[in-house]
């Protein structure tokens, strides 16, 4: 598949296949089409040219963003009312609500405004919401990009529950240490197209392309 705007191709073509629960990240330089890549195959983009598939029904998804999308109102309120949209009854919803506060360690902050929360309380809170809405698929933007190391290893922590859960991931990221520790295969974009997707080992240990050998050697990939 790819993506134009404005007569400009900003992505692909891009022909890849993607089987089985793992955790697939996606890297690749500033401006690689990562997040792009994420808009399109949660459904929030569609291609302008080629398509995309689903094996039989397009299964339960869920999407964290680098920065998060959040209610003007309290982390208990968010999760209500992302419960209410996804049709829990009314009598559930505080409860369930607060479980998924307490399994994301934010159970002392469930009256705070979500929008005054820091950096990473948000990024767990929008997990937690993710966690509620059960998904099949968690799609995951750079969630650690802004985030102190305490904050990184709680969403690590979180992504790497959501999986043992049976949840298929996929993340994109320019952490080689981050994808070190979390990746099963590895999706490296560079200019708009898919340069390598290959198992993570391979990818650090052997990678096909100059572009994907730069990128791990931390130079300027061209």
């Amino acid at each position: 598949m790819s993506f134009t705007h404005r007569g400009q191709r900003l992505l692909g073509p891009v022909n890849l296949r993607l089987t089985g629960c793992k955790r697939t990240l996606v890297m690749g330089p500033n401006g690689a089409g990562k997040s792009l890549l994420m808009r399109l195959a949660h459904g929030l983009l569609s291609a302008t040219q080629g398509e995309l598939h689903w094996e039989g029904r397009t299964p339960r998804q869920a999407m964290v963003f680098q920065r998060p999308v959040l209610l003007k109102r309290s982390a208990l309120a968010n999760l209500v009312y992302a419960l209410a949209v996804n049709g829990t009854p009314r009598q559930k919803r505080k409860a369930r609500a607060r479980e998924a506060l307490e399994r994301f360690g934010l159970s002392h902050l469930e009256r705070r405004p979500a929008r005054v929360l820091s950096g990473g309380e948000q990024q767990r809170l929008a997990l937690a919401r993710a966690w509620l809405l059960d998904p099949e698929v968690l799609f995951l933007d750079e969630p650690t990009s802004a985030l102190d190391p305490a904050a990184i290893l709680a969403v690590e922590s979180a992504v790497q529950e959501f999986h043992a859960r049976g949840i298929r991931i996929l993340m994109s990221s320019h952490d080689l240490h981050q994808a070190r520790r979390l990746a099963d295969e590895v999706l490296f974009l560079n200019a708009g197209r898919l340069i390598e997707h290959t198992d993570a080992a391979t990818f650090f240990t052997a990678p096909a392309s100059s572009e994907a050998r730069a990128f791990i050697r931390g130079e300027l990939v061209l």
